[in-house]
């Protein structure tokens, strides 16, 4: 966040560590709703009058957050889903924060968790410009390690500082 009208898109209902880490840093949230009855999933033409939206006010938006599986929702994003978000960001020029820490609390058989890299990577070409930067934890999981704080990130495609 460079300046006051930085700004970020972000799912909601969300962990609100987001919002306000973005507030505090001086930048602008912008929430994007997900939609309860298409399993919390999102809206590709949400996302773009969100977008539009934030431009019409002088606003930059530099990124958007993902929270997969969700917190406090549960779901796993479809590919399908995932897909529509890495073109979006494509497009739009956005660093896409895939907040992946759930990955390995999925319990429910009709659902399956497929992190952002391996999609962008399956998409070849088309997602070649992609800027990623995935989050992971263990202190999230199935072995119940919440007592202990560790995590790490992983970005993709940024060049050298």
């Amino acid at each position: 966040i460079r300046s006051e009208k930085d700004a970020f898109l972000v799912p909601i209902p969300q962990y609100p560590l987001y919002s306000a880490g973005i507030q505090l840093a001086g930048g602008q949230l912008l929430p994007y709703y997900l939609n309860e009855s298409k399993g919390w999933g999102l809206e590709a033409d949400e996302l773009e009058e969100t977008y539009r939206a934030a431009s019409s006010k002088g606003l930059s938006t530099r990124g958007m957050v993902v929270i997969n599986p969700g917190n406090p929702t549960g779901q796993c994003l479809s590919k399908e889903n995932q897909r529509d978000i890495i073109k979006f960001c494509v497009a739009k020029n956005l660093v896409l924060i895939a907040d992946e820490v759930y990955q390995t609390n999925v319990y429910a058989d009709d659902k399956e968790f497929h992190s952002f890299k391996k999609v962008a990577c399956e998409m070849g070409r088309e997602a070649s410009a992609l800027q990623l930067v995935s989050l992971h934890s263990v202190s999230k999981g199935f072995t119940g390690e919440c007592g202990r704080r560790g995590g790490d990130m992983e970005g993709v495609r940024f060049a050298p500082a």
